[in-house]
């Protein structure tokens, strides 16, 4: 029994699966942001929470997951390590999937789909009272049926030895997909970001994963970067953070109101 969860519903089709990065520990900014894109043709799938690097902590999960759901989206919780605890928390919590970061090896991509699963096939606890909440509609037996095989399980490739061991993380059982961290990547292996080392390790990577039958997802920093991943056939793509928007559309308009920017169409709303 299917959970449908809008992710899912995504990757059924062939195009690209949009989401974004929300860094930020609020609901608002959440659904403002999916509110604002909800009429557009190809509106976000997906976010991730990024409790590793962002201002996102363990008792934010309830109410983030609550708030990308309710929009029509998939909240994936990028928890701060690949930890039995701390993936439970989020799923609990009502995640839609689950991604870690610095998988370096298939053992280390195995714990993981492990610790996303109830038993028999992997060592979950058992105690989901809110995590219904942000699947529209699910009764709880129909959650327990489906969510093992429904939950996304994503694995980060940001190292040498990730890239090394790539082929091998990718065709571990269980696993839908990997995401590539592309700044660690090149800081992990002392390359050039954008450079041709960096480059060949990110084309390898999208290739393990497709002849694994896995998803590729990449970070990307602009919506260029995300429409060029987006055309090698990555199957999902964020397309910026919430922070670089709020950031370079703050500085847009100062550039408007000093003289320096030419400005569009005046806002009607706040």
């Amino acid at each position: 029994m299917s959970l449908n969860t809008p992710i899912q519903s995504a990757l059924r089709t062939p195009a690209t699966a949009y989401g974004f990065w929300l860094t930020l520990p609020g609901a608002g900014v959440a659904k403002t942001i999916l509110r604002s894109t909800a009429q557009h043709t190809n509106k976000f799938s997906w976010v991730l929470v990024d409790a590793e690097h962002g201002l996102i902590a363990d008792k934010d999960y309830y109410e983030l997951n609550n708030a990308v759901a309710s929009e029509g989206a998939s909240p994936l919780v990028r928890v701060p390590w690949a930890e039995e605890w701390l993936i439970k928390r989020a799923l609990d919590a009502g995640a839609h999937g689950i991604v870690t970061p610095m998988c370096h090896s298939a053992e280390d991509a195995a714990k993981v789909v492990k610790y996303c699963k109830y038993p028999p096939q992997g060592s979950r606890g058992y105690g989901p009272m809110f995590a219904l909440h942000s699947f529209a509609n699910v009764p709880g037996p129909q959650y327990d049926a489906g969510v093992d095989k429904d939950t996304m399980v994503f694995v980060q490739i940001e190292s040498r030895p990730g890239v090394e061991n790539v082929e091998k993380i990718a065709a571990v059982e269980g696993l839908d997909g990997v995401l590539i961290g592309p700044f660690d990547l090149s800081k992990q292996m002392g390359v050039q970001r954008g450079g041709e080392e960096h480059e060949a390790a990110i084309q390898r990577i999208l290739k393990a994963a497709k002849s694994a039958g896995k998803k590729a997802a990449i970070f990307c920093t602009d919506g260029t970067d995300a429409q060029n991943r987006a055309q090698q056939g990555f199957d999902m793509v964020s397309i910026v953070t919430d922070v670089g928007v709020l950031g370079s559309g703050m500085l847009r308009e100062l550039g408007v109101a000093s003289g320096q920017i030419e400005g569009g169409k005046s806002r009607e709303r706040y």
